[in-house]
């Protein structure tokens, strides 16, 4: 995804609170944090450029150090989209806000467990390194809107967790090569119903 020079000066923002913050509070690991660029951001951007037309509200969900949550709010900072990171450690949370106002990008920040936060009929909900994907099936059935669309980040195993995920519901899936690992995708996800 191509980046105005303002959306690139805020991500230089954010990596620098990231490599501040993180060795105190493992946002990330310490490995990753050398390449947080590619890795975290970079990787977060493709999420963002996924974003269906006409999109008013986007969750992600267990944020973390705010991939891809806070990158897409920055990212995405001129659509008219509102974005809700869900949080429940109150240390990231506290990061989350930081980033946020450092940015001077407005995101919500909400530092509860997921399945605790009252329905969020999103148009567009987020999640990555978080869950299998029937797990995350279960957080969307409660939190995304009828029309709307989950896009989650997973590894090389993808196939096997929609495959398993299947036993027990219905719903369209898209799988988009991530562009920052061969073997990983995006899944795009619609259309959900138990079986």
């Amino acid at each position: 995804m191509n980046v105005s020079r303002e959306t690139e000066d805020k991500l230089k923002i954010y990596l620098a609170l990231l490599q501040k913050w993180s060795p105190k509070i493992n946002l990330v690991s310490p490995t990753s944090l050398k390449d947080a660029a590619r890795r975290h951001f970079d990787d977060s951007l493709q999420v963002a450029s996924l974003c269906p037309d006409g999109a008013r509200t986007w969750v992600d969900l267990g944020s973390g150090g705010g991939f891809p949550g806070a990158v897409v709010a920055i990212a995405l900072e001129n659509k008219e989209l509102k974005v809700t990171l869900i949080e429940s450690d109150q240390r990231k949370a506290t990061f989350l806000r930081t980033v946020s106002r450092e940015t001077n990008v407005p995101f919500n920040v909400i530092a509860h467990r997921i399945e605790d936060v009252p329905a969020m009929e999103c148009d567009v909900l987020s999640a990555r390194a978080l869950a299998p994907l029937d797990d995350l099936l279960a957080f969307t059935e409660l939190h995304l809107g009828a029309q709307g669309t989950a896009l989650f980040m997973k590894g090389g195993t993808w196939q096997t967790e929609v495959d398993d995920a299947q036993k027990k519901w219905r719903f369209t899936c898209e799988a988009h090569t991530s562009v920052t690992h061969p073997d990983a995708a995006v899944l795009e996800i619609g259309g959900l119903s138990r079986v």
